[in-house]
């Protein structure tokens, strides 16, 4: 808990000024009568959803990191064991943190984005699914052969990897550009979110 609480302070310093620059941009463009987001007097509509998911994204890991940290923390009680592969769990989340910087256009690719950059979203996107399995594999792991308490709070964990799991296969789907073409701005998307925070 104590690592992914720090992994999500660094998100908080490092995302929340693409959305400060955002909303300032805004505010400049509705009241003082700039032209950053208006494409008819030189200024991209793009860079708001630019600015927008590069904090977006990170928000997500801001919000799920410190429950895997929970997850990381209740799981072995109610299994009677220890974590399996504490190192791996650490560095499984620092991973999942400078990633998060890292994939914020996959939900940009029906914009008209250059082939390079859909090929460097879409392969981001696929990485930041590999720590993430590390940490699912690590707690199943940590459950095998444990003697199990099924309290509420493991019900609860237990039902949180079911759910997060589905989600997580709903992202690593996201990632692939042709199928990300046909759901997006779908429930399919509304789904991912919400069964991953859920």
């Amino acid at each position: 808990f104590t690592w992914m609480t720090l992994v999500t302070s660094f998100l908080l310093l490092f995302a929340i000024p693409s959305l400060t620059a955002a909303s300032g941009l805004l505010l400049l463009d509705r009241h003082l009568g700039t032209h950053f987001y208006q494409y008819a007097f030189g200024g991209d509509p793009l860079l708001w959803q630019h600015l927008f998911w590069s904090f977006g994204h990170p928000e997500v890991y801001i919000l799920i990191l410190p429950v895997f940290g929970m997850v990381s923390e209740i799981l072995p009680v109610f299994a009677r064991k220890p974590i399996f592969g504490y190192t791996f769990i650490a560095w499984s989340g620092v991973a999942i943190g400078f990633l998060s910087f890292t994939v914020w256009a996959h939900h940009m690719f029906a914009v008209g984005l250059p082939p390079i950059a859909q090929a460097f979203f879409a392969t981001s996107t696929t990485l930041i699914a590999i720590p993430t399995a590390v940490k699912i594999f690590n707690w199943l792991a940590t459950i095998t052969g444990g003697k199990i308490k099924f309290n509420v709070p493991m019900l609860f964990i237990l039902g949180f990897v079911g759910m997060f799991l589905i989600g997580g296969i709903d992202g690593v789907s996201l990632a692939v550009v042709p199928f990300d073409y046909q759901v997006t701005d779908s429930y399919y998307v509304v789904s991912h979110l919400h069964y991953v925070l859920f």
